[in-house]
């Protein structure tokens, strides 16, 4: 055997790249990383599927991966291997693969093989991945990993059929069996009994499980459960479990947190992996098939023919044969055997998406222990993604020499017409976006003469992208990510110049002028690839209105889901809404703070209060002439204070003159903030202090704070000053320090503030309290007088730092980390460490590429059947994915709502076009003929156009003017004269004086 060596050769003990690492760092944790970053991988076979595992495996961040497939690469191959083109046909897969697969990643090695590897040499790899080979050499594979307790994985995609075999070996353990957060709880209560009965905080279920393990922290009285081992609990209800005989524990007093401790497992699992719950019968039979189509390739040394009826009936003869002489037979149905067979040399670039991500995912588990990986066998299929009308034939199927004659095997000519004279809009060129990008590339989709691919993301590439966003190099870090996708998709595909077009605009009503009616009119399809859900609202608003196609798909770690809309078939996608997330009360997050995920919040309040509103409030005062009357007239009287006096503390009171006043201020804040601040809220309510009911007021979950004084040795304190110091000093262009010593010496030194207790200061309790009067009045006019004039300011401006949470030389994160870990302190909550408060108060998405690739190949899957306009909606699949578990599961989507009108059902789909730019009357008057009904109220946006409030000169001014001039002339906007059509909304009633539920009006204004 000989090895080429390509590029990146890794380092014995790599620092893991927190920058390149961390929205993976978020799903897999440090301990993972470092194991991957230990360990090597071999994949043999570099078809489509063999590369799609290969570069989700470089981009996780493993030692090493080693190639070898020495096959030349075919025409074929360009359909789904990504990283060959037209310069390779010829050469060995594994060599033209390596240096392209080089690129992803600068820790990962990435080498070739040219020779088969001995079996000796397998003991150098953790994992063995085995793709697109015969049963024998899998055979043979299998058991030389066995001999050697290396890790083997085998993988096969035939069409839409897809097979993967996991063999971990019989001792294999999970540190983490699914990456859940532990569950904990505030403990109310416990009873000193023989069943322990712990129970939690009103309202707040605990989640657990019977047969799930707690441990405790911080109970009073029974402390001999603080830091104890775990216990077995049984659930009595959902506030409340069972921990055993506490009767001969001291009395439980109060405090007490549980926590969840799950424990390393073996695995026990069953031999198949179900995916599809609607076809419980189907693994049986794909496996009976696969075996059938590896022993018919044995026979002839290729797999059956395209379409081809004499090699079904020996793949069918096979299989009877397989089945008689299995102890459990099973029915063979013959329709998915010869699907099977017709499909058997098919290569589809979603399939090898989904089933490549799942093995990667596999591969990370077999290198950390991390997640429960499969036991033995899965099978999934697509086959409901065929046209609906299609009937294979080896005419329409057979290959024609070129790079989609994978795809035409199943699909046939005609369909990849359809495909390539598609129409799509891609929303969003982000992970997701990017794998979707790369399947329409290898499925040649747009690439006809009528096709076209519209692709907008306002976003650049930073660092943290290129660990999921393949098509992103590190060279491309600052470019638009729409412009940089596109053109690595045209090098994929070279078919696709002149055919992907990319825009930097976010979606939105502002950016209606370019993707206006004409554009949305040109449409097949649109496709989301979005992270927020005021954009994903807005497509859906915009595809119902235009009666166009949706698919949507979104990833958080491990779990993916996908959803696929389709005109008067579905409901759309703002019909079912997730429950919006629980927000933090406010007096929760300003005085009684019980969680970390509290004090980092508040942490990132106080950075928004010091560093960022202040300075915008000192520009907008030294360059508006208004601004002052503008507050006056449109805040109240509490907002005006705040603002003023924000501003007089920066350009008079504090305004600093160089670093040592910067550590002035961060130190008299330090004592506001952790000091004086608690002593007050102890002055209102001391420690001793009662409810009305006579409870004690610091009582779970309330937690009675502790003031801090500051210490310069302590090192939370000091990175407390050192990053307000520095932020401090940014604001004002002052030359910052990362001198730690001297900043920690200077503070130590600054004259303390002592605290004085002030009476009359009200602090809510609950949000609903009345908000408190101002302790102390502020004369506002006074305080407008005491402000400098802007013109002695003329050259000078501010900077606010606006929050940045991935450059780590900005001092951002280690502030809110230090404010928040000295707000924990003073309320004896666990701190938490710079990585997940940057996790929190960032509110990063931990994202994973495996998981992105199998969402992207899921609705790659859909498309098909939207691209075959036929099919029925039990054909269409949502997706629910948790590759930890590993589950995949899959619903019907659910049908519009619909409702009567005019004698027929209607649904949001639905609207009554007018083709002209009627008056309002005419409006009224085609509906009282027509539909029998009276309007009574008509609206356009926000805008009301009638009413039956109006007197009736003004109803009749407006009933005289056309739909057009009545928008513009009551809203006092002009219509963009990109708009063709106005949306009305109106409300009627019938002649019994029933409201009726009238689909919206849409006005043609404009040819």
């Amino acid at each position: 055997m000989s090895m080429d060596i390509q590029t990146n050769e890794s380092k014995p003990e790599m620092e893991i790249d927190e920058s390149l690492y961390s929205r993976q760092l978020y799903v897999l944790g440090a301990e993972a990383m470092k194991k991957m970053s230990a360990s090597n991988v071999l994949i043999i076979g570099l078809k489509g599927l063999g590369c799609e595992i290969a570069k989700n495996v470089a981009l996780a961040g493993v030692k090493s991966v080693t190639l070898y497939d020495p096959a030349p690469v075919t025409i074929q191959d360009l359909g789904t291997q990504f990283f060959l083109t037209e310069n390779d046909l010829g050469k060995p897969r594994a060599l033209a693969t390596a240096a392209r697969l080089s690129e992803l990643n600068p820790y990962v090695a990435i080498n070739h093989i040219d020779s088969e590897p001995n079996p000796e040499d397998f003991s150098n790899y953790k994992v063995i991945v085995v793709t697109e080979t015969s049963i024998k050499k899998q055979f043979h594979y299998n058991q030389i990993c066995r001999d050697l307790d290396v890790y083997y994985i085998s993988a096969e995609t035939h069409g839409l059929f897809s097979s993967v075999f996991n063999d971990f070996g019989d001792n294999f353990f999970v540190e983490d069996p699914t990456g859940e957060s532990s569950l904990s709880g505030i403990v109310a209560s416990i009873d000193n009994d023989v069943n322990g009965i712990v129970t939690c905080l009103d309202e707040t279920r605990h989640g657990l499980e019977d047969g799930d393990y707690v441990t405790f922290s911080e109970v009073k009285g029974m402390e001999s459960l603080n830091g104890c081992d775990p216990i077995k609990i049984k659930v009595w209800g959902p506030y409340s479990f069972s921990i055993g005989d506490t009767s001969k524990m001291d009395k439980y007093t109060g405090g007490g947190i549980f926590t969840q401790n799950p424990l390393k497992q073996a695995i026990e699992n069953p031999d198949f992996l179900f995916t599809d719950f609607a076809k419980l019968d189907r693994p049986s039979l794909a496996h009976l098939s696969f075996r059938a189509l590896h022993e018919f390739f044995e026979n002839h040394q290729r797999f059956p023919l395209p379409a081809d009826d004499s090699d079904y009936s020996e793949v069918l003869k096979i299989a009877h044969s397989i089945n008689n002489s299995n102890q459990h037979k099973i029915d063979i149905d013959e329709k998915i055997l010869k699907a099977i067979s017709y499909q058997a040399t098919g290569d589809l670039a979603p399939m090898n998406a989904v089933i490549g991500g799942f093995v990667a995912q596999e591969v990370l588990k077999a290198c950390t222990g991390k997640f429960t990986p499969l036991n033995n066998y899965m099978y999934f299929d697509s086959l409901e993604s065929l046209p609906t009308d299609f009937i294979p034939s080896k005419e329409e199927c057979a290959q024609i020499g070129s790079r989609y004659d994978g795809q035409i095997a199943v699909f046939g000519k005609s369909f990849q017409e359809k495909i390539e004279n598609y129409r799509q809009f891609l929303v969003g060129s982000g992970a997701i976006g990017c794998e979707m990008l790369k399947n329409w590339a290898m499925m040649g989709l747009a690439t006809g003469e009528k096709g076209m691919i519209h692709v907008t993301d306002m976003d650049t590439i930073e660092k943290s992208n290129l660990n999921r966003q393949f098509l992103f190099r590190s060279y491309d870090v600052g470019k638009l990510k729409s412009e940089v996708a596109s053109k690595a998709v045209i090098s994929m595909n070279n078919k696709l110049e002149g055919k992907i077009k990319s825009y930097h605009d976010r979606v939105g009503v502002e950016t209606e002028e370019i993707f206006d009616d004409d554009f949305f009119g040109s449409l097949d399809c649109v496709t989301n690839a979005l992270d927020n859900m005021e954009a994903r609202m807005y497509m859906d608003r915009r595809c119902v209105m235009f009666r166009k196609p949706l698919l949507e798909s979104g990833t958080l770690g491990s779990k993916g889901n996908t959803q696929v809309v389709v005109p008067f078939l579905t409901e759309s996608y703002s019909a079912s809404r997730d429950p919006p997330e629980k927000s933090i009360p406010m007096c929760t997050l300003h005085n009684f703070p019980n969680a970390v995920e509290h004090t980092i919040q508040w942490a990132r309040d106080r950075f928004h209060g010091f560093f960022f509103q202040p300075a915008e409030n000192v520009n907008a005062f030294l360059t508006q002439p208004d601004y002052v009357e503008n507050i006056v007239s449109r805040q109240g009287e509490s907002v005006q204070i705040e603002t003023f006096e924000s501003i007089k503390q920066c350009l008079v009171d504090s305004k600093p003159e160089n670093f040592s006043d910067c550590i002035k201020w961060a130190r008299h804040t330090f004592d506001e903030l952790f000091d004086h601040n608690i002593q007050q809220l102890l002055f209102n309510f001391p420690r001793d202090s009662l409810t009305n009911s006579g409870q004690l007021f610091w009582s779970p979950p309330k937690r009675a704070p502790t003031p801090i004084k500051f210490d310069p040795k302590n090192p939370t304190h000091v990175d407390f000053i050192v990053s307000a110091a520095n932020i401090r000093a940014s604001l004002y262009g002052i030359t910052q320090s990362r001198d730690v010593d001297s900043i920690s010496e200077a503070a130590s030194h600054v004259e303390s503030i002592p605290f004085t207790p002030k009476s009359g200061v009200v602090i809510k309790v609950n949000d609903s309290d009345p908000d408190a009067e101002p302790s102390n009045v502020v004369n506002v006019q006074s305080l407008i007088s005491s402000l400098p004039s802007p013109s002695s300011f003329s050259n000078f401006r501010m900077i606010p730092s606006e929050f940045e949470k991935d450059d780590d030389k900005n001092f951002h994160i280690d502030f809110i980390t230090a404010t928040s870990n000295l707000r924990a302190q003073n309320y004896e909550i666990s701190p938490a460490d710079r990585f997940k408060t940057k996790q929190i108060a960032g509110k990063i998405i931990p994202a994973i590429a495996t998981t992105t690739s199998v969402v992207s190949g899921l609705i790659c899957l859909e498309l098909y059947k939207i691209l075959d306009k036929n099919h029925k909606i039990e054909d269409f699949k949502n997706g629910f994915i948790n590759l930890a578990l590993p589950f995949f599961a899959f619903s019907e989507p659910i049908a519009p709502e619909t409702r009567d009108f005019n004698g027929t059902k209607v649904s949001d789909w639905d609207a009554i076009f007018i083709e002209r730019d009627l008056t309002l009357q005419e409006l009224i008057d085609e509906f009282e003929g027509t539909y029998k009904m009276e309007i009574s109220m008509v609206t356009s946006g926000t805008t009301m156009l009638f009413s039956p409030f109006l007197s009736k000169k003004k109803a009749a001014e407006r009933k005289s003017l056309k739909i057009s001039e009545l928008v513009s002339t009551i809203s006092k906007k002009q219509i963009p004269s990109h708009t063709k059509y106005l949306v009305l909304v109106i409300c009627c009633y019938d002649e019994n004086d029933e409201d009726i539920d009238v689909p919206e009006i849409r006005v043609r204004i404009r040819a």
